[in-house]
């Protein structure tokens, strides 16, 4: 078979291979989609409200979000409508005399009903007091909410109910029959305004999973549209989401962990580095140390090195003396070339020897010096 007949056979084979390769995987496998729910990113990370913002916005109302409650910023107007997410335990007495006295004249307030709390409930002072509320410790229960052409949905399964004193003025109310007098929702009327009580609000909050729809449920919509039917689109919806300022730690810990993590890592693995791992510490190293004779050398060629040789030589020849004066004790006594004679006697030496040995040698002539000294210690050496 020559070589075209036999690459073409191959180019057929390898071509019939792919096609049924591709069949296969054709007949196997069919293109599909899938739609998957991204997590929050930016604003809506820290604004629960965020959502219920966008859709006001889109449909034509104003909106605003804000972290916490600003009365003289907000410059609320008959028409408006403020929604609180958090405690309204939190408020001080100047912002409730404020809400109350904006919701008297045609305002829309929003409230979220916190757990009841002994520390913070019963303060005649505060809104919900005002207001005729009373937090309970009753257990949340289910609410059937039903939308037509929608599946029934169950609201208020979280949360808190309540209940109302003789002084609130409810206009609609939203309980079960549950044994007790508690509530889950209350619109009351407070002079031209009114005030939604609720004991949940997480329809309409944005939501964070499949289980968690938030407002992307039509049926939560709805809710909310009827929530603020009062005043929707005739003044502006101010969206409450943070009354009490969150810890920086906690946010730290929170939202922070892409860089203090790292740097514990780091942190740790330097400590690790540097420890002592096997055995006992070990013993300090000795340190460099001069001898006495070494001391002894340095201290004189420094003398020498600055004039002052006589000096090395005073303290040659007083060492000599104190031993000839222990010794020797008559020559000791003696001055001139008498002790010089004593001294040569004593050590059956020259007289010669001994008297250049006692001359101060000359400050310049290092080799009288060296000399000298020499001679000193042979004598001190042989008393």
């Amino acid at each position: 078979m020559s070589a075209p007949v036999r690459n073409t056979v191959i180019g057929v084979v390898l071509l019939m291979l792919v096609g049924l390769i591709a069949t296969w995987f054709l007949s196997s496998f069919e293109k599909g989609s899938e739609e998957i729910t991204l997590p929050p990113y930016g604003e809506p990370t820290y604004n629960a409200l965020y959502a219920l913002r966008e859709t006001l916005i889109r449909d034509g109302s104003k909106a605003e979000s804000r972290r916490q409650l600003d009365l003289p910023a907000m410059q609320l107007q008959p028409g408006d409508t403020v929604l609180m997410l958090d405690d309204p335990r939190q408020l001080t007495p100047a912002q409730v005399e404020g809400l109350l006295d904006w919701v008297q004249f045609g305002g829309h307030l929003l409230l979220r009903v916190p757990d009841a709390d002994e520390d913070l409930d019963g303060n005649e002072q505060g809104l919900l007091e005002r207001l005729g509320v009373v937090t309970t410790d009753a257990a949340a229960r289910c609410q059937i909410w039903q939308v037509e052409g929608q599946p029934s949905h169950d609201e208020f399964c979280s949360g808190s109910r309540f209940s109302l004193t003789s002084k609130a003025r409810a206009e609609h109310r939203w309980a079960d029959a549950g044994g007790d007098d508690t509530l889950a929702y209350a619109r009351l009327r407070y002079g031209l305004g009114r005030v939604d009580v609720l004991g949940s609000m997480d329809f309409l909050l944005n939501g964070e999973g499949p289980h968690d729809t938030g407002l992307r449920d039509i049926a939560h919509r709805d809710l909310t549209r009827l929530l603020l039917a009062p005043s929707y689109g005739k003044g502006t919806t101010h969206l409450i989401y943070a009354m009490e300022m969150p810890s920086l730690w906690k946010t730290l810990f929170q939202r922070g962990w892409p860089v203090w993590v790292p740097l514990l890592l780091a942190l740790l693995a330097w400590l690790w580095m540097r420890c002592q791992r096997f055995g006992a510490l070990l013993p300090s190293p000795r340190e460099d140390r001069r001898s006495l004779l070494e001391h002894v050398r340095a201290s004189g060629e420094h003398l020498h090195r600055y004039g002052k040789s006589p000096l090395l030589y005073d303290a040659v020849r007083q060492a000599f003396l104190t031993r000839l004066r222990r010794r020797a004790p008559v020559a000791a006594a003696l001055t001139g070339d008498a002790q010089a004679q004593a001294i040569a006697d004593h050590l059956q030496w020259p007289i010669s020897r001994v008297q250049t040995a006692l001359q101060i040698p000359p400050s310049q002539d290092d080799v009288a010096l060296r000399e000298r000294i020499r001679l000193l210690i042979q004598m001190r050496n042989q008393l």
